[in-house]
């Protein structure tokens, strides 16, 4: 028999309840058991869901109060001196390392953080050096598995592989040039047999083991580690289904097929293209494969006749009862239920597939594998057909106007009218900062009160003259702060915006959204992607009105804030008919347009954002060009179209440059602002390495943390920076948007910056 997997659930809750129960704890509200009840209830209620919807391998230990990578760190001893001996709970060590601290005499910083592959979900980066002592505090995986176990639900157990655990870490401070975590697996190995012999001991069938740097090219490297380690690990172990997601195995198939475990889960969502060359290498063995059919990364409805030729496929090859089908990745990345969305039409329901949904796909997919007689599946069979038909129906309607002005693009609209160094000088004149101009990265605090107003609006309870009226002084306050403290390039605070992406989608064409649509981010930060269903247009301008109003409260410049056409996209739930690149062009164009009428209506300094850009590249370097080339001109199609006067800006956070580097400057921003804060000085040197002459903002404070930065430390980081960018090139400014920090905390750490850059234009 075909069974069915689910390789994890979303951790935050139908209604966001562990958001709610962990800000509670912070802010003094709840306790640690608080905290526990509400994960308790959280972990039963999915895996309930699961169990009700037939899925046979449910997972636990995937669940999370913060991040899974950083449950690794803490139960493996993996914690940075800094955060020892401060008389913390482990759970309050926990948090300060995921967000920082700064209370009660405490003052620590946050680890760092990265993006999970090529996701918009955000991991705390293990610090390892050659004195990490590894020893099993705590077994998790083992803790969740008779959580379950307790209420009648048989689960398997997941944790994070080994090797990936160590590849996704980085040299600690104290370790020495030249360190590789990886070296450390000796030392490791025997944490992980600890771990997996308890989980043997208690009963445990098979465990989910994630390696999902088996996909990366730098995995070819490693197939020895592999080898050794997986010959250490099985015989001490559950069966071990090893787990890849994300991408293609290519050649490291080859060696995988070697290892001695039961079974392999490979991503057909990702890399269908895949599956001949995985069934080849393993048919001889005695390997159980784990078909991903169904996305876990996109809320489409799944395919069945699709996911059912593959099945297939697998079967014919090895058998019933050597292929699973499951999700193509965690479900961590979509919303839990579509039952909570009660504003989309039933056409766009029927479109889509939520986590519990999905997990009802498996179900049904591997039922009629199976040659299931039951009805109920014959008819979801039926059902799918008709609902796929009738999608399909709808995708090819296109917008001709768009579609035409995409193949009228020619090629001087992807270029500014002057050379950087010209656009340089009149951009000194028209603007007159001083040196080392301060500015933030767009968004202030999204206060209670500017919740309520938005919800208030929603609901009629207020009009939307009112509504304005509320913004406005919203600005004014923003405004008036910024002059008060002393910034050079102001922002507006965008109170009008729920969100940087969501905002953006609401008017423009070719997208819908979701009541209850979260998705986590990274710890408590959950955001609700828009949907693009069809060809993106602009109707009116999105931005002018604000920031035309905050511009006519100073004299000051005022920046214009926009977010760009490829974060968009990798934020958003894309079409899966047209390419990404086609769907970008069309965002790009509907950008340029505001771009224009920004800059026309008295705007000289412009920012068009785009975290996402090294977020979406490839995870195989092969596929890297053909990614960059239309990545690098969507994002100029959308700059270009103003004059040399107007300043264009972008941001860029937490993500590893050194690879594109000659794509970052063939962005040819203005400026850029990256962050800087949690890295180790290492973004800087690659911009010194690779050479950048633009001019460039390092962030000089982590706004994902509620701690406040002092002026000496600030000072410190720019004196860092001045060793590598010429004082000329550098402007001042955060880490990222200020949308999720309180007021207190912000004006106390924007006062400190301003504090510093001026004594910098007088000490350099």
């Amino acid at each position: 028999m075909v069974l069915s997997s689910v390789l994890g659930f979303p951790r935050i809750g139908a209604n966001r309840e562990i958001k709610k129960a962990v800000e509670a704890y912070w802010a003094g509200r709840a306790t640690a058991e608080d905290l526990t009840k509400a994960a308790a209830d959280v972990k039963k209620a999915s895996w309930t869901n699961l169990k009700n919807r037939n899925v046979d391998l449910i997972p636990s230990g995937d669940f999370s109060l913060y991040d899974h990578v950083l449950d690794h760190s803490a139960a493996f001893n993996v914690v940075p001196k800094r955060y020892t001996g401060l008389g913390l709970s482990p759970l309050d060590v926990y948090f300060a390392m995921g967000r920082g601290r700064q209370a009660a005499g405490v003052d620590v910083p946050a680890c760092e953080m990265k993006k999970w592959f090529d996701s918009n979900y955000h991991y705390v980066v293990p610090e390892l050096s050659e004195q990490t002592d590894f020893k099993l505090l705590y077994n998790k995986a083992l803790q969740e598995y008779n959580e379950a176990k307790g209420l009648g639900i048989n689960t398997r157990p997941v944790i994070l592989g080994p090797i990936s655990y160590l590849v996704l870490g980085k040299a600690a401070k104290e370790a020495p040039v030249n360190f590789q975590p990886i070296s450390l697996l000796p030392k490791l190995l025997p944490v992980y047999k600890q771990l997996l012999s308890e989980l043997k001991a208690a009963g445990v069938d098979s465990v989910q083991v994630d390696e999902p740097v088996l996909v990366l090219d730098k995995a070819a490297e490693l197939d020895r580690q592999y080898a050794s380690a997986f010959a250490e690990l099985v015989p001490v172990s559950p069966k071990i289904v090893l787990t890849t997601y994300f991408a293609r195995l290519d050649s490291n198939i080859n060696f995988i097929a070697r290892l001695p475990v039961a079974g392999l889960h490979i991503d057909l969502v990702r890399a269908s293209g895949q599956l001949d060359d995985v069934l080849a290498a393993v048919k001889a063995t005695s390997i159980v494969l784990s078909l991903g059919v169904v996305s876990g990364r996109n809320i489409w409805k799944a395919d069945f006749a699709t996911a059912l030729k593959q099945g297939q496929k697998a079967v014919a090859a090895l058998g019933e009862d050597r292929v699973i089908v499951a999700t193509s990745s965690s479900l961590l990345h979509t919303p839990v239920t579509l039952a909570s969305e009660k504003k989309l039409t039933s056409e766009q329901k029927d479109w889509f597939s939520f986590a519990l949904e999905k997990a009802t796909e498996v179900a049904a997919i591997a039922a009629l594998l199976s040659g299931s007689q039951d009805p109920k599946i014959a008819a979801a069979f039926e059902a799918n057909i008709a609902s796929i038909a009738k999608r399909r129906e709808f995708e090819h309607t296109s917008d001709d106007a768009v579609r035409r002005r995409v193949a009228s693009v020619t090629p001087d609209m992807y270029h500014r009218k002057s050379p950087f160094a010209t656009r340089k000088e009149t951009q000194a004149k028209h603007l007159d900062l001083p040196k080392f101009p301060t500015t933030t990265i767009g968004s202030f605090p999204q206060t209670k009160e500017i919740r309520n107003a938005r919800a208030k609006l929603g609901k009629n309870e207020i009009t939307a003259a009112e509504y304005e009226d509320f913004i406005k002084k919203e600005i004014q306050e923003v405004v008036r702060f910024q002059e008060r403290i002393g910034l050079d390039i102001l922002v507006h605070g965008e109170p009008e915006r729920n969100d940087m992406v969501q905002y953006f989608g609401e008017q423009l064409n070719g997208f819908v959204f979701t009541q209850n649509g979260w998705v986590q981010s990274y710890g408590s930060r959950y955001v609700r992607p828009p949907i693009i269903v069809s060809d993106v247009s602009r109707s009116a301008p999105m931005t002018v009105k604000w920031s035309s109003y905050a511009q006519s409260l100073t004299k000051k410049p005022m920046k214009g804030m926009l977010t760009g056409p490829v974060t968009i996209l990798n934020w958003s739930f894309p079409r899966d008919d047209v390419s990404r690149k086609l769907q970008s062009q069309q965002l790009a164009l509907s950008l340029r347009d505001e771009v224009v009428d920004l800059e026309k209506a008295g705007i000289s300094v412009i920012q068009v954002d785009e975290p996402a850009i090294r977020e979406g590249l490839p995870l195989r370097r092969a596929d890297w060009h053909e990614y960059l080339e239309w990545a690098v001109d969507t994002f100029k199609l959308a700059t270009a179209g103003v004059t040399d006067a107007t300043q264009t800006h972008s941001h860029f956070c937490y993500s590893d440059f050194g690879d594109i580097f000659t794509s970052i400057k063939r962005l040819d921003a203005d400026v850029i602002s990256i962050e800087f804060s949690k890295s180790d000085m290492k973004l800087l040197h690659t911009f010194q390495q690779f050479g950048y002459s633009n001019q460039i903002g390092p962030g000089v404070y982590d706004i994902h943390s509620p701690r406040v930065p002092s002026e000496e430390e600030i000072k410190e980081r720019l004196k860092a920076s001045l060793a590598i960018i010429p004082a000329d090139l550098m402007f001042v400014n955060p880490d990222c948007g200020l949308k999720t920090r309180g007021w207190k905390e912000t004006e106390a750490s924007l006062t400190n910056m301003v504090a510093a850059a001026r004594w910098a234009r007088q000490s350099a």
